[in-house]
Parts: structure tokens; sequence; C-alpha cells
């Protein structure tokens, strides 16, 4: 399944704060339910994902924090940073 994409409608620029949180199990097998707009990490490491254009990429070390990042899909497999939430 897909990741709905309730932004496809509106302009690219929307960073801002997050209207709706959620705690993400990274999965090779799931797409997240919505496209997320930011990342949120508590524990450093990197994270496999894969963004809303298609790409699947192993970031370098996110360090704690917010991350703006637009993905629909968080792996298991290469994601070594913990305690992860995304915002829409």
């Amino acid at each position: 399944m897909s990741a709905r994409n309730q932004f496809s409608d509106r302009s690219q620029q929307r960073l801002g704060a997050p209207t709706h949180l959620a705690l993400v199990v990274p999965s090779d097998g799931a797409d997240l339910s919505d496209v997320s707009q930011m990342l949120y990490v508590e524990s450093a490491g990197a994270v496999r994902v894969t963004t809303l254009g298609g790409e699947i990429i192993t970031t370098p070390t996110l360090y704690p924090g917010w991350h703006p990042m637009e993905v629909t899909r968080i792996h298991a497999s290469g994601t070594t940073a913990t305690g992860l939430m995304v915002g829409w």
C-alpha cells in the first residue's frame, strides 16, 4: 500500500509545525500511512528511507531533533537511529 500524500494539491512551501504526529516502527515492507513532512530522531543514527520522489537512501548520521524530510517509508534494514516519529 502506498503512503497517502495529502499535500499533493498544495505548493511545495509547506514546512512549518506538523499538525499530526505518529511514532514509527521501521519496516522494510510497509509504507507510512501518510507522507511525512518532518522526521524526529531521539537517538542519533542513520535512517534508510524511501523519499516522496521515490529514491531509497540511507542518510548519514542524523542527530537528535527534527529533520524536514518528506518520506513514504522508513526501512528497518539500514536504520540505526532510534526513537523515530513523523509529523505531517
